[in-house]
């Protein structure tokens, strides 16, 4: 089994990109402060967990792609 098919590998790999993990703590952040505060109506609320979804599909897309690109050994520039 190779390094990159361990969990704590494919944890490393994650964090390498600090843009995205910015990110993504800056909206955890987000919703923490507001988890207990009627900061938003029930509409807001709705709608921001539906970007919120989308957001998380297309980084979990992205994880993907890159996942099978890296097994098929293509790079980032190719794929």
């Amino acid at each position: 089994m190779s390094d990159e098919s361990t969990p704590k590998a494919a944890g490393s790999e994650r964090r390498r990109n600090h843009a995205l993990r910015e990110l993504i703590d800056e909206m955890m952040a987000s919703i923490r402060t507001a988890a207990n505060r009627d900061l938003w109506t029930p509409e807001e609320r709705a709608q921001y967990e539906r970007e919120l979804a989308g957001i998380m599909a297309r980084v979990r897309g992205e994880a993907v792609h890159r996942e099978e690109a890296a097994q098929n050994g293509v790079t980032s520039s190719e794929g």
